[in-house]
C-alpha cells in the first residue's frame, strides 16, 4: 500500500447530540471526542443508533440538537457536499455501467477538477488500494472485496478531512472480511486520516480500532481502547456485549460473594462494600486447579457440557446445582466430571 501521511489530521468533537424520528428517540445526549488521525469505531447491535450517528456526522441526517465540530469548525449547519468527508457505504454504491476510472473520478469531475489532476489522483488511488490496471473494467468484473476497495478509493481520492465507513465489510464472506480489515487499517494508518467506522462485529472493532464507543439504545455506554473495553468494561452491558461474559447475581458479605441461591464463591481479594452485586468474569478466566480437593480460592464444579471449538473447548460447569457458567479450556472433559477451578480475574457491578 502506498500513500502520503496526512500532516494535519482532524479532531472531531460530538457534544450533547440528540436525534428522534417522531416520538422515537434514536440518539440521547451523545458526547465524545475523536483524536486527530484516530481510527474510531461505533460498535453496537442493530437499532442502537450507530448508523444514525454516522449519518448525522456526514450531514445525511440533521440532528435535533447538539454540536459536531471538525477541528474548530462547527459542521452541524453544513450539507454533506459542503463538508470535506469521504463516505464508504455498506453496499459499495458503485455505478455498474461506469468504468472503474469513471467511478473513482466522479467526485473530482463534480468538483470541476482538470483532466490531468483527475488522471493523477485516480492513478494514485488505484495504486493505494493495489488495483492499478483495472481502470477500464466495470464493477461487475471485480470481486466483492475489490469493489469495496474501489469504493474506498472513490472516497479517498477527494482528500477528505474525515473518512466515514458504514459497515463496509458486512456483505463479504468471513475470510475476505479478515483480509479487508488488514487492508483498511493499513490504508488508514498510511494516510493518517481521522476515520469513524460503524460495525456490529466485536472482533472487527477490537482488531481495527484505536478506540471504541459501545452504544446501546441511543446511549454511549463506554469509550475506550480495545484493551479497556474488553479487560475493564465500565458496566455489565459492555461486559456482556463485547466478548463473552459469565454474570451471576448475588451479595457481597464481609469480603465474600454469595449467590442468590446461597452458594459461596471463593474469590481472591474482594475489596468491595457489602451489598447486592453482579459478578462478571470471562470464560477464559476460569482456571483449572485439577480434580483433587480444592484449596484456597479454588472450588469444586461438575462439567455439564463440553463443546469442541477448534482452538479451544467451551465447557459449561455447575456449582452446587445452584448456578452454571462457561469456561474455556484446552482439555475436553466428559460431562459429569468433577473439577477444581479458580476464577483468576473478575469484576463487580452494582445491581439497581
Amino acid at each position: 500500500m502506498k500513500g502520503n501521511t496526512n500532516p494535519n489530521p482532524t479532531a472531531i468533537t460530538i457534544k450533547s447530540l440528540r436525534k428522534s424520528f417522531g416520538s422515537n428517540p434514536i440518539l440521547k445526549d451523545v458526547s465524545f471526542d475523536i483524536r486527530p488521525g484516530e481510527f474510531f469505531t461505533l460498535l453496537g447491535s442493530s437499532g442502537c443508533g450507530k448508523t444514525t450517528l454516522l449519518r448525522c456526522i456526514a450531514g445525511f441526517e440533521k440532528a435535533d440538537s447538539g454540536s459536531i465540530y471538525f477541528g474548530d469548525q462547527d459542521v452541524m449547519p453544513l450539507n454533506p457536499w459542503e463538508k470535506n468527508i469521504g463516505f464508504v457505504f455498506q453496499n459499495y454504491a458503485l455505478w455498474p455501467h461506469m468504468t472503474i476510472f469513471d467511478n473513482i473520478a466522479y467526485g473530482l469531475k463534480m468538483r470541476k477538477a482538470d483532466k490531468q489532476t483527475i488522471r493523477e489522483k485516480v492513478a494514485w488511488a488505484l495504486d493505494l488500494i493495489n488495483l492499478s490496471g483495472t481502470e477500464t473494467r466495470t464493477p461487475g468484473e471485480l470481486s466483492g472485496g475489490q469493489q469495496q476497495r474501489i469504493s474506498i478509493a472513490r472516497a479517498l481520492v477527494l482528500s477528505p478531512q474525515v473518512l466515514l465507513l458504514d459497515e463496509p465489510l458486512s456483505n463479504l464472506d468471513a475470510k475476505l472480511r479478515i483480509k479487508m480489515r488488514a487492508d483498511i487499517k493499513e490504508i488508514q494508518k498510511r494516510l493518517g486520516i481521522t476515520s469513524i467506522y460503524v460495525t456490529h462485529d466485536q472482533e472487527e472493532a477490537l482488531e481495527l480500532s484505536d478506540r471504541i464507543a459501545v452504544m446501546e439504545k441511543g446511549n454511549v455506554m463506554q469509550v475506550g481502547t480495545p484493551e479497556e473495553i474488553y479487560e475493564t468494561p465500565a458496566n455489565a452491558f459492555t461486559a456482556n456485549f463485547v466478548g463473552r461474559s459469565n454474570q451471576i447475581k448475588g451479595t457481597v458479605r464481609g469480603g465474600v460473594f454469595v449467590t442468590e441461591g446461597g452458594t459461596t464463591i471463593p474469590l481472591r481479594g474482594v475489596h468491595r462494600k457489602d451489598g447486592r452485586a453482579l459478578l462478571c468474569f470471562r470464560p477464559e478466566n476460569v482456571m483449572l486447579r485439577g480434580s483433587g480437593e480444592p484449596s484456597g480460592e479454588a472450588f469444586r464444579v461438575k462439567v455439564t457440557e463440553s463443546s469442541y471449538r477448534g482452538n479451544f473447548v467451551q465447557g459449561t460447569v455447575a456449582l452446587n446445582d445452584d448456578i452454571q457458567f462457561h469456561a474455556d479450556w484446552r482439555e475436553r472433559f466428559i460431562p459429569g466430571s468433577e473439577l477444581s477451578v479458580e476464577i483468576s480475574k473478575y469484576l463487580f457491578y452494582d445491581i439497581e
